[in-house]
């Protein structure tokens, strides 16, 4: 499957089987986020696999109460070491850069997930103190993304996008 066929259909899904992530495919999606860009090479997005049923019950706590997270059979809490950053581009790097790294990794996870056959969602409302004490995470570690793994129970409809002509301009608005 190309790339541009990943991109577009992968979609944010809710329901899953309750059949195991693969190892080895679940190596390949981390290999995946871990190559993604980061500001200077600072690398500073580091990964939590949650796959304990009692971990994920306290993550759907921290996570607002969406349910569905348990239901995957695997959930990735992706963090950024933020000194790792910081020590490079200071206050910009603490706040800007480490949240571009850590969505570019999740957005590797979102396509490798889809082309192994897997499906994501992108879950950004949370309690980052209480997921940090789920994943009983050093002071320097924040939580940026969650995403749930596994096969999917469902394939939504895409969902409407706008034209590129809505979207781009040349040179200036």
């Amino acid at each position: 499957m190309k790339v541009s066929e990943i991109i577009k259909e992968r979609r944010s899904v809710r329901k899953f089987k309750t059949e195991p992530v693969d190892k080895d495919d679940l190596e390949e999606i981390l290999e995946a986020a871990r190559w993604a860009p980061s500001a200077g090479n600072a690398q500073p997005v580091e990964f939590v696999l949650i796959e304990d049923e009692d971990k994920k019950k306290e993550l759907v706590k921290a996570s607002l109460g969406q349910s569905f997270i348990q239901q995957a059979p695997v959930v990735i809490v992706v963090c950024a070491n933020v000194p790792r950053t910081r020590e490079k581009y200071g206050e910009r790097g603490s706040e800007m850069y480490v949240y571009h790294d850590s969505a570019a990794a999740a957005q590797n996870i979102h396509l490798m997930a889809k082309s192994l056959g897997y499906a994501t969602c992108w879950i950004g409302a949370f309690d980052d103190s209480a997921v940090k004490e789920v994943i009983n995470a050093p002071e320097e570690i924040d939580p940026h993304v969650i995403i749930p793994v596994g096969k999917p129970k469902e394939n939504p409809e895409p969902p409407e996008r706008r034209s590129l002509d809505e979207i781009i301009h040349e040179n200036e608005f």
